[in-house]
């Protein structure tokens, strides 16, 4: 048995750009770049067999055996074995060297949303953990009102700014900056900033659109409840339940805001209920909504639990009729006493303004006052509660160490996410162990 001796270059943090492959030891991707690399001293004969022999991983060598043919004369075969070493030398590949400088990017995504609370946000991050957009990031980082996304090549940035389009209505665009020019070859390098922006309107907003929008949606009344955001808004009129959509396009075109926070939502109590059963709308009247299941138009009479010394109460129409019983505790925003400085609003009929618009019922009264949460995380935690639509974007699992619960309500009425919409929760140390497992969770 002859020995030979080639050399193969290895990039220690193994993220293979270009021709760099990521093999492992004793894999047919490694014993398929090995024989490449003989192939030039072995175009006369014929290989029969090939194979790895062990040897100790810190001695940097990988020993192959080969078995080859040959015809020498009147037929003649003649058959050998031999061994072949080769030596392992580390070496970085062009793309481990720009990203350990750590500093290094080629394009950044930044994406921003301009509202207090932003659920619209939330749930555009599931959505980027769903479909593993994060993984070809180089730096991810979190600043005041957004995030952005650090990127080596420019075709990364162009597929997330992509994504962001066809999930959540924003606007984007894109500059770029010379960093060096080669006058010999011509050549130019440049970094690309991509900016998206989204709708500063979120889930359970209220909002009042221009009188030209309102009309263009069916002639559907100027203060509106955004009911879910996904590639467009959602809305729905309190008072005749007519429902409309409003892509990206059209909301920067006639742009509206929310006319409150949720910290400025008060504590109602209902102390009466009337079901509207029979709504008629005007000939040139939108959609009304069906898509909201068992939506229901309701006259009620609330007071606040602030002012239950006081005989004052509000009369509004709510289309969450469907869920309030008297003496349901509901969450809404007091636009007789609330300070609001909007340009479509100031401009309505006051007796078209509601007193009172509710926007849920407060099924997690109980619930804050037993458990400790922070308010994204519950807020976040509600809306995939309520709305069957959004959980079917997102990866859902389920707690192994809670006790399951086979029905989709609780005990006060609040929705469920069932078992059959959850996944089984991964264990890091089936697969990595205790060490692992220690090191993803940091």
């Amino acid at each position: 048995m002859d020995l030979k001796e080639g050399l193969l270059c290895v990039c220690r943090y193994l993220q293979p750009p270009g021709t760099w492959l990521q093999c492992a030891l004793e894999s047919r991707e490694l014993l398929a770049l090995c024989l490449k690399k003989l192939k030039a001293s072995m175009a006369k004969v014929r290989l029969i067999d090939a194979g790895f022999l062990w040897t100790e991983p810190h001695t940097k060598r990988i020993m192959m055996k080969l078995s080859i043919q040959k015809e020498v004369m009147n037929g003649a075969i003649l058959q050998k074995v031999f061994m072949v070493e080769f030596v392992i030398q580390p070496q970085m590949c062009e793309d481990c060297h720009r990203v350990e400088a750590k500093d290094f990017w080629k394009a950044v995504v930044q994406v921003r949303q301009k509202t207090v609370h932003k659920k619209t946000f939330y749930y555009l991050e599931q959505l980027i953990l769903k479909h593993k957009l994060h993984q070809s990031t180089v730096r991810i980082k979190e600043i005041h009102e957004g995030i952005d996304f650090y990127y080596a090549s420019k075709q990364h940035a162009q597929k997330m700014v992509e994504f962001l389009q066809c999930t959540v209505p924003c606007r984007s665009k894109v500059s770029q900056r010379l960093i060096s020019h080669d006058v010999h070859s011509n050549t130019y390098n440049y970094k690309s900033t991509f900016s998206a922006e989204l709708v500063p309107v979120c889930k359970d907003n209220v909002v009042c659109l221009s009188p030209r929008l309102a009309q263009s949606l069916g002639n559907m009344g100027q203060v509106c409840v955004c009911i879910r955001v996904t590639s467009s808004i959602h809305l729905i009129d309190p008072n005749t339940l007519q429902i409309a959509e409003v892509d990206g396009n059209t909301f920067w075109r006639h742009p509206f805001s929310s006319l409150c926070s949720p910290r400025q939502l008060e504590e109602f109590i209902v102390m009466d209920l009337h079901i509207i059963r029979d709504q008629r709308l005007g000939p040139s009247a939108g959609l009304k909504s069906s898509k909201v299941r068992d939506v229901r138009l309701a006259l009620v009479w609330v007071q606040k639990t602030s002012e239950m010394d006081s005989s004052h109460q509000y009369h509004c129409r709510t289309f969450l009729g469907h869920l309030l019983n008297i003496g349901d505790l509901v969450l809404g925003f007091d636009f007789a006493n609330a300070n609001i400085n909007d340009e479509f609003l100031n401009k309505m009929n006051p007796h078209h303004v509601p007193d009172v618009v509710r926007q849920s019922r407060n099924f997690w009264f109980k619930k804050k006052k037993k458990k400790k949460t922070k308010q994204k995380e519950f807020d976040t935690n509600r809306d995939l509660e309520e709305d069957e639509m959004l959980r079917k974007n997102v990866n859902i699992f389920r707690d192994a160490s809670k006790v399951p619960v086979e029905s989709e309500t609780d005990e006060d009425g609040a929705p469920r996410i069932s078992l059959t919409e959850m996944m089984e929760d991964l264990s890091l140390s089936d697969t990595t162990g205790g060490a692992g497992a220690e090191m993803m969770t940091d």
